[in-house]
């Protein structure tokens, strides 16, 4: 395994289980009690500080990471020198598993969007407990099958819409994911920038904020420093229902 930026407490002891339970929805919150306790308990916990970078795209490393605590961003570039946002990660999200399961190079980047605690497991340990342990086994299935899914769904979005409602379908699904309730509406408390929503929809930063300033206008959502409050989440999600959706200025 490579070495790691982050601090590493409680190294070569066992990771704790973490106090809070995971999201139902992630990988970690699909595992009963025990089974995340053998997978928790077979890596070590590693603390990472916002900015640090845990996977570098290309890196031929195949250890795991098992997010507890904080965000990440997974970025890819292409030759050209585009960076495209593929996913926001938090607590209870795996990280790295297709290195570890096929032992090819990342085909990503992954960088702290906020401090972040983990646990980081060997491929060899990731190998024994899918191997003794059936259940822990299906659900990094279910996780992979529910990726493609999901890759699958973007580039048909990609081919069948413009930016800016790709740009609105991917707040729903920030919404739907990571929105967190607030008195004046759901807040996505994501330290994401105008070009990191831009590289994830594939337009420029000008498009972005063009949308954003029109859904503002509608009354749809607030925006504030690296945070989005969205007011009228019902009506989002309707808007990426929609067909089509023009943003001219209002």
């Amino acid at each position: 395994m490579t070495s790691h930026s982050g601090n590493d407490s409680a190294l070569g002891d066992p990771a704790a289980v973490p106090a809070d339970s995971p999201p139902s929805g992630s990988f970690l919150g699909g595992l009963s009690a025990r089974a995340r306790t053998a997978l928790t308990h077979a890596g070590t916990r590693h603390d990472y500080p916002a900015g640090a970078t845990l996977f570098h795209q290309g890196d031929p490393s195949r250890h795991v990471v098992l997010i507890e605590q904080g965000w990440v961003k997974v970025t890819s570039t292409s030759r050209q020198g585009w960076e495209a946002l593929l996913a926001i990660r938090g607590p209870g999200d795996i990280l790295g598993e297709l290195s570890a399961v096929d032992g090819r190079p990342r085909l990503a980047t992954v960088t702290g969007l906020s401090p972040i605690r983990t646990v980081v497991l060997t491929a060899e340990r990731l190998h024994r407990c899918l191997a003794d342990n059936p259940e822990v086994a299906l659900s990094l299935l279910r996780h992979l099958a529910s990726s493609l899914r999901e890759a699958d769904g973007r580039r048909v979005e990609y081919g069948s819409s413009n930016g800016d409602h790709r740009l609105v379908v991917l707040l729903v699904e920030l919404l739907d994911r990571h929105g967190v309730p607030t008195p004046e509406g759901i807040a996505l408390d994501l330290p994401l920038t105008q070009q990191d929503l831009a590289a994830s929809v594939g337009v420029s930063r000008e498009v972005v904020a063009r949308t954003l300033r029109v859904l503002r206008h509608r009354q749809v959502l607030l925006t504030r420093r690296r945070r989005i409050v969205v007011v009228q989440p019902e009506l989002l999600r309707s808007l990426a229902g929609s067909v089509s959706m023009s943003t001219p200025e209002p």
